[in-house]
């Protein structure tokens, strides 16, 4: 009798220490998986939820995350569209723990400036909000041009076509500054 207490104090000291081996292991690879997720793949896993944005600059922009791209996110409001770079936001809040890796090489590869030029070709009207730690500003407008790093806003009246006589000036923005980028949904959306 006392032989069998023996051995099966040794069996469950055993298999505790399997049990206690298997967590550790787990526990790793889950830190070692961890390690790879982009901001960009737990933001796809959150598609069709509400989210806030709180940007470096203090604001906050709120909304249905319908994008989630290699460096820049879009929310819907009921009549607007909000780009945000992912470097103009301080925090997110609405964010699961959820991650979903992009598989589509092309779609990885699309940028801020993809969705630049698209409002660009569009002559969409927009307001820009720049920003820094010290603070923002708004500008409205139409985007004539997209570089590398850069977009050139034309300043014209709201509602009015773009057109080189109506433009009151011209400003060359560096996408560092950008916060974020309005613009009214397409009607189609509503």
């Amino acid at each position: 009798m006392r032989w069998d207490s023996l051995f099966n104090d040794m069996e469950s000291q055993l298999a505790e220490a399997d049990r206690l081996s298997l967590d550790a292991e787990i526990s790793e690879r889950t830190r070692i998986e961890m390690v790879n997720i982009e901001l960009a793949d737990r933001l796809r896993a959150a598609l069709g939820c509400r989210l806030d944005v709180i940007l470096v600059c203090g604001e906050s922009v709120r909304g249905t995350l319908s994008h989630a791209g290699a460096d820049a996110l879009v929310l819907d409001e009921d009549q607007h569209q909000i780009l945000v770079p992912y470097a103009a936001a301080a925090r997110y809040v609405g964010l699961g723990r959820l991650s979903l890796a992009e598989v589509s090489a092309v779609r990885r590869a699309i940028g801020l400036a993809h969705s630049l030029r698209g409002l660009a070709r569009n002559r969409t009207e927009l307001t820009v909000t720049l920003g820094t730690a010290a603070g923002s500003f708004r500008l409205e407008g139409v985007i004539d041009r997209v570089g590398k790093d850069y977009i050139d806003l034309a300043a014209v009246i709201p509602g009015e076509a773009r057109r080189s006589h109506l433009v009151s000036q011209v400003s060359t923005i560096p996408f560092a500054a950008l916060a974020a980028v309005r613009s009214r949904r397409p009607s189609d959306d509503l």
